[in-house]
């Protein structure tokens, strides 16, 4: 799990189609969110992940709680992976991996002011049972813990890469603009943006997920170098 490219909130197949051409890694797809504000259909994700590339993967980014729950919902969909982005147990996520051992599991870490110890418990709890982190930015105004378009402060992540045995995929405001810089401060295996690479209509844009993917592609290359 090396330099890798996640875009998040998949809203159909065109733009799934965008982002595999583009050469996107994995695709997120935000489901049964608390809001009841899904970017797409259960059964047109289900259709989507029919099709996908073997080479690629659907990340389910889920606010579930519950690991019978979670693992049920996968395998119904056809998830290779999933993203916990709400608060679940260590017990819960030991579980998940339990009951789904091929599952990719992701567990956020997300970022406030000031809750660097908080973070780095969280890490030392739970690595031994997931495959990756990720972390992203919370929002204090609206308490979203995700697609708020806002960065953290990306020393906290580059703490948290080094205090992880396993790989960390760094979101919260990733643009063509600074995922460059993100990358060489932050040296995450992976990158993750959702509304950076938005257009009209909350749309993916051709030109900034184009720009993205060559920009991380560059920085990854450069760490890997060094």
């Amino acid at each position: 799990m090396e330099n890798l490219i996640q875009v998040a909130g998949i809203i159909d197949q065109a733009e799934a189609d965008l982002l595999v051409g583009c050469g996107v890694d994995w695709l997120g797809f935000p489901l049964r969110l608390p809001s009841g504000m899904d970017d797409i259909s259960e059964s047109d994700a289900h259709s989507i992940l029919r099709r996908l590339p073997a080479d690629r993967a659907g990340v389910l980014v889920s606010y579930l709680t519950d690991a019978d729950e979670i693992a049920k919902y996968c395998d119904w969909l056809g998830f290779s992976a999933v993203q916990l982005h709400g608060e679940v147990s260590v017990t819960e996520i030991s579980k998940l991996r339990r009951l789904r051992p091929d599952l990719g599991v992701l567990k956020s870490l997300i970022v406030r002011e000031s809750n660097i110890k908080e973070l780095l418990t969280q890490v030392d709890a739970t690595q031994e049972h997931v495959d990756m982190f990720i972390t992203d930015t919370f929002h204090e105004a609206t308490g979203a813990r995700g697609a708020t378009g806002r960065t953290h402060d990306w020393s906290v992540s580059e703490q948290l890469v080094a205090r992880s045995e396993r790989p960390l995929m760094l979101a919260g405001g990733l643009t063509p603009e600074n995922v460059g810089d993100a990358i060489r401060a932050v040296q995450p295996a992976a990158v993750d943006a959702h509304t950076g690479l938005e257009g009209v209509n909350k749309r993916k844009d051709l030109d900034k997920v184009t720009r993205f993917v060559s920009e991380a592609r560059i920085a990854f290359a450069e760490s890997q170098a060094n």
